[in-house]
């Protein structure tokens, strides 16, 4: 007999990502040169002075053993700093922050922490799939707020049902936002903040692309106080850290300290010689800045070619992502599947891939496709050139 997975792991579709992947690997095989913009991942390399830290690290942890379950002092303390340089917000690193393996562990597992069988978690529709995922394997139970153009891609707060507000222990906020590319404003996040705070809800930020912005520098919900706020950070998409697989918590005490119980369950934490490296990326700005003009570059192209199709101007304020509207008449897998004509042979992701209907049968991600701006300039300024030949 085969081995049978359980009923939560059989519930789970297959990973969107993955399927981007499965479609890249595809074309190849037709000897079709690829342009991948499917997934998230960073091809630029991890700046060097973060690179020469963690060289340095593995000779001066050689005899260290495991790391700090909760992140070294060190590692928390300029986590600390770097958030007050940046927001303006006092945090204590004994207190208000957690060493997390990669963002993607952190929100995956955060349900673990605060949610009951039967409790519910808000979350944004489209999204990240841990959001909703991780709330399954807690036990808990998913509500979509749908992310709509013409709210701003950002969450109708005041539409949630009173009856799911009673239930609610954790409301996930995406800024600047994955796909979209939207960025909350400080006043959205006061009044998020508040109505956490009336309702007794922890409000989760998903601050994982607050460096990478082409305007103002985007806010953290950490600026409206730290009672009932726990933001997500990482260095994957700041500092091309990906494979490190290297992030921070850093909010509410309570919920700071719930969540290190749960990580000294779950793992024994994130590399000392990986700390370290983060600790270096965290005092520098220049190859952050210098990473901002590049996927400005990018987008330009990108949406200038999109813009040049007749399509509508979806420019992103912020992340490394495109969140662009398809031609009328076309859906989101059929826009998608054109694009993977070999002889055009761009890989873009479905936004209904990343989605769900709600009750009413709409789908906030049909209708658009999502591009990472993660190849080079001269890539991208190729597939501007294949697009212009495209007719559709």
């Amino acid at each position: 007999m085969p081995v049978l997975g359980s009923q939560r792991i059989e519930s789970l579709g297959g990973y969107a990502f993955a399927e981007v992947d499965r479609l890249v690997d595809d074309l190849r095989r037709q000897g079709a040169q690829v342009l991948d913009f499917g997934v998230g991942d960073p091809k630029a390399p991890t700046p060097p002075l973060a690179r020469e830290a963690a060289q340095a690290a593995i000779d001066a942890h050689a005899t260290t053993g495991y790391p700090s379950y909760i992140g070294a002092a060190s590692f928390r303390t300029a986590c600390a700093e770097w958030l007050g340089r940046r927001f303006g917000v006092s945090i204590d690193p004994a207190k208000h922050v957690s060493a997390t393996i990669g963002s993607k562990e952190a929100v995956f597992h955060m349900p673990l922490a605060y949610i009951n069988p039967g409790d519910t978690v808000i979350s944004p529709n489209p999204g990240y799939p841990p959001y909703t995922r991780g709330t399954t394997f807690a036990g808990g139970d998913n509500f979509l707020y749908p992310l709509r153009a013409e709210t701003g891609f950002l969450p109708d707060l005041g539409a949630i049902p009173a009856a799911v507000l009673s239930r609610t222990k954790l409301l996930w906020i995406c800024s600047p936002n994955s796909p979209t590319g939207s960025v909350a404003s400080l006043e959205f996040m006061r009044d998020a903040a508040r109505f956490c705070r009336k309702h007794d809800i922890l409000l989760a930020s998903d601050e994982a692309y607050s460096e990478l912005y082409f305007g103002e520098p985007p806010a953290s919900a950490l600026q409206t106080g730290l009672d009932h706020v726990l933001s997500v950070f990482s260095m994957s998409k700041r500092s091309n850290m990906t494979g490190w697989r290297v992030g921070f918590v850093a909010g509410d005490e309570d919920a700071v300290r719930l969540f290190r119980k749960l990580k000294t369950n779950i793992d024994s934490g994130t590399p000392s010689f990986i700390q370290d490296g983060a600790v270096a990326a965290l005092s520098d700005e220049a190859h952050v800045e210098a990473m901002r003009r590049e996927y400005r570059e990018k987008r330009d192209i990108v949406c200038g070619a999109f813009r040049a199709m007749g399509l509508p101007d979806c420019s992103p304020a912020a992340t490394i992502y495109v969140w662009q509207r398809v031609p009328d008449g076309m859906t989101s897998v059929e826009f998608a599947k054109r694009l993977l004509d070999p002889a055009v042979a761009i890989v873009v992701t479905p936004g209904s891939w990343l989605s769900s209907k709600d009750a009413s049968g709409f789908d906030p991600g049909e209708g658009y496709v999502r591009l990472a701006l993660v190849p080079t300039v001269e890539e991208c300024r190729e597939a501007a050139s294949r697009l212009a030949k495209l007719r559709i």
